[in-house]
């Protein structure tokens, strides 16, 4: 008896384990009506920006363009997936977030260095990686090359009045800001600003190659989505 209750604790144990460990939601609760999806990402920029963009909707088999752009720009509506890489850690989860969406405009830069890498989170994410598989993906691709080499400052516009951020944000918050892709930036160099603080802070992923600033812009820039 004793030596079955020996083997039954581990398994007991592990048991508990895999019943804590966050599952992902169907993926169909990810997902986007095409029009509405389009909509919404063009809301993420001004219209002179998002008017002539490329437009990206996610599809199960990852992000495919539905309208060809011309000004070199591309728009599309991030999901949870692009939670931040390592910190702050506490926002990790967010990738299992379904109803999460952050539209965004990236500029021809940005489009060319910084995009490449949410979307292959977004493909990691849609194969049922977690976040530490996910965090490991990026740097493998990173490192053979298979991903750009983030290198240079760029930015992306992120006005959208429809955009929901996460729990910690909550629904209907307006919040419009300017990303600042600034490669291997902490918020020291920024001056050390507070999150709620109104002011320029670090947001994601501090003191590697996909920092994230964001810029935080009045409320009367924030655009809602329109559906033709």
């Amino acid at each position: 008896m004793k030596q079955l209750a020996f083997m039954l604790v581990p398994l007991l144990a592990s048991v508990a384990a895999a019943a804590q460990s966050p599952k992902y939601p169907p993926l169909s609760e990810y997902l986007m009506e095409p029009n509405a999806e389009i909509a919404l990402a063009r809301s993420a920029a001004p219209d002179n920006v998002s008017g002539p963009a490329t437009v990206k909707v996610l599809t199960p088999a990852g992000y495919e363009v539905a309208v060809e752009g011309k000004n070199g720009f591309v728009c599309l509506v991030l999901r949870g997936w692009a939670a931040p890489t390592y910190n702050p850690e506490q926002f990790r989860q967010y990738v299992y977030v379904a109803d999460l969406r952050a539209p965004i405009c990236f500029d021809s830069v940005s489009a060319r260095t910084m995009m490449p890498y949410y979307e292959l989170r977004h493909r990691l994410g849609m194969a049922g990686k977690g976040p530490d598989e996910i965090a490991r993906g990026i740097e493998a691709a990173y490192a053979k090359g298979e991903l750009p080499k983030a290198d240079t400052a760029s930015i992306a516009y992120m006005f959208s009045a429809d955009m929901y951020l996460g729990p910690h944000l909550g629904h209907g918050l307006v919040y419009p800001h300017l990303m600042l892709f600034l490669p291997y930036y902490d918020n020291a160099k920024l001056g050390g600003n507070e999150r709620r603080s109104g002011l320029p802070f670090l947001s994601d992923d501090s003191g590697t190659p996909f920092a994230v600033t964001v810029v935080p812009m009045d409320k009367a820039f924030a655009n809602k989505a329109k559906v033709k």
